[in-house]
């Protein structure tokens, strides 16, 4: 039976006199896929970074490994902000042989010719499963994503989401996701932790993705599509 690696017990957070999470209480299992889903505003980026204890918090918060990599959201990494250098110079920075950088290139799909081009060379796809490549060059235990696929169409996300569920399974890894995508949740999680200020629902998507459990945490005019398989 797999191990909780995240406990959760009564966060509070509250920035500028704004409670943004209210006593949130739950918990993750090793090897397990768990999607947070909201509206915007619901606080689903401000509890990763409580999660990684980058922001202020009352509650407890305990994990069973410190080997954990984030990727923020990805607005937050556009190319544009990222310093004029090659990919090879910027894996540089991570503390691993270059043969255990070339690896990690063929388990995510990327040539190796590519360490040799800088940022604004590579297509969106490549860029995507170049971040996904720096998230694991560290052997995490735990991978938290925010946004993963922002800004990209959807065949592309559909391969990004293919990718990481594949290393998932090769690695026996535990994954974070945050996501407004309710198909990436039906198809790749085990369970989901539906966020508006506070829990408003936990469980595996088939049970607990209802028509009244949607309408609690996105307010009403939602489109709900019945999902028959995972």
């Amino acid at each position: 039976m797999a191990k909780p690696i995240l406990n959760v017990k009564k966060l509070n957070v509250l920035l500028e006199n704004e409670k943004i999470i209210e006593d949130l209480s739950f918990e993750v299992k090793e090897g397990d896929v768990l999607v947070i889903l909201g509206p915007n505003g619901a606080g689903k980026t401000t509890l990763l970074k409580a999660l990684l204890g980058l922001i202020p918090y009352q509650g407890e918060i305990v994990w069973a490994t410190k080997n954990i990599s984030y990727l923020p959201p990805q607005e937050l990494i556009q190319r544009k902000y990222l310093p004029p250098m090659t990919i090879e110079e910027f894996f540089a920075f991570k503390d691993i042989s270059k043969e255990k950088i070339f690896e990690i290139f063929k388990e995510v799909g990327l040539d190796l010719s590519l360490l040799k081009r800088s940022f604004g060379a590579l297509s969106t796809g490549q860029f995507q499963r170049m971040i996904i490549a720096w998230a694991l060059a560290g052997e995490p235990d735990v991978l938290l994503f925010d946004e993963l696929t922002y800004g990209i169409d959807v065949g592309a996300e559909e391969t990004i989401y293919s990718l990481l569920h594949k290393i998932w399974l090769q690695r026996n890894l535990t994954i974070l996701l945050v996501t407004h995508d309710l198909n990436v949740t039906y198809e790749h999680a085990n369970n989901v932790l539906c966020l508006n200020k506070k829990k408003m629902c936990y469980g595996e998507p088939t049970r607990i993705l209802t028509p009244e459990n949607l309408e609690k945490v996105y307010g009403t005019g939602i489109k709900f599509y019945k999902h028959s398989h995972r």
